[in-house]
């Protein structure tokens, strides 16, 4: 999280408020508000951070740097962790499946790579569909990492439905021993519309395959779309039943504020953080170590 720890970064600049001050000016909080607001933490959030700031110190507290601080992170924490709500993925079911949706960019078919890898890492047999059916580069991409871990890809022919190609897939799964079936969908096809449309069909095929089915879906967002992001999110909450969010590319971003902000406005929680291109490289989000990571007093020295 060095980028937004930095200077320019989000948390860098408002730890910049903090530095060197025995005390605090009175107009703190709109000082604090205007960093917050320019930030991918979002109006709406901003408010709701600020508020319960306010809420939690006197009016004497406001004054001293360190207490607004903490207050910060344990009021950062709690929207971040959805009041403890936050959790991994939840393998209840033989086999689970996951679909995982997300506009095209977003790094849905590396984030099913990785998550296999992490899920056979830990004895669990997974199998692969591919979804993204109108992207062959997307196919051959998902083939790839089958290939790479020893894990069975079902696939369609070119431009072939994408709910048959995970209807398949299940009906392999139960037939196999499979513990997960890790789905990728399109990201992208003529409109908006049309597109939730084609998730809403793929969710309702993978129920009559199995009943129950998708007992996850998680919606993959790249961390450095900021607001554009979070405007993605809100229309894939409108057409499915999300259960969580993978967010990609968290390294590459300044503005780490942006997982507050999705995490208030949708009211999910974060599942999983991509932190690089390798393999290894997903990891199970802590609300608590993000947090320290980017509030902490290491962070803040």
């Amino acid at each position: 999280m060095s980028k937004a720890r930095g200077s320019e970064g989000f948390f860098g600049r408002l730890r910049a408020l903090f530095t060197g001050k025995k005390e605090l000016s009175a107009d703190i909080a709109s000082e604090l508000e205007e960093v917050l607001l320019s930030s991918d933490v979002g109006a709406e959030t901003s408010a709701v951070l600020l508020g319960r700031v306010k809420e939690a110190l006197s009016a004497g507290d406001l004054a001293d740097p360190e207490k607004v601080w903490d207050a910060l992170r344990v009021e950062a924490e709690r929207i971040v962790s959805l009041d403890g709500s936050a959790a991994p993925l939840a393998l209840r079911h033989q086999p689970t499946v996951v679909l995982l949706v997300g506009v095209n960019g977003a790094g849905k078919t590396t984030t099913i790579g990785k998550l296999a890898t992490k899920l056979q890492a830990s004895g669990k047999k997974v199998l692969l569909a591919a979804g993204d059916t109108f992207r062959a580069a997307a196919v051959q991409q998902l083939v790839v990492w089958g290939d790479r871990i020893g894990c069975e890809v079902v696939r369609g022919k070119d431009g072939a439905d994408p709910g048959s190609v995970v209807f398949d897939a299940i009906k392999r799964a139960e037939t196999s021993g499979v513990d997960v079936v890790l789905a990728d969908t399109a990201g992208r096809l003529h409109t908006k519309s049309n597109l939730m449309a084609e998730m809403k069909k793929i969710a309702k095929t993978a129920e009559k395959a199995l009943a129950g089915a998708p007992h996850e879906i998680l919606l993959v967002i790249d961390a450095t779309n900021g607001q554009n992001a979070l405007a993605q999110a809100k229309e894939f909450q409108e057409a499915l039943p999300l259960t969580g969010i993978v967010l990609t590319k968290l390294d590459g971003t300044a503005k780490g504020g942006v997982v507050i902000g999705i995490a208030h406005a949708l009211h999910l929680p974060v599942r999983f953080v991509g932190l690089g291109e390798r393999p290894d490289d997903l990891h199970e989000f802590a609300p608590a170590d993000f947090v320290e990571a980017l509030l902490g007093r290491e962070a803040a020295e």
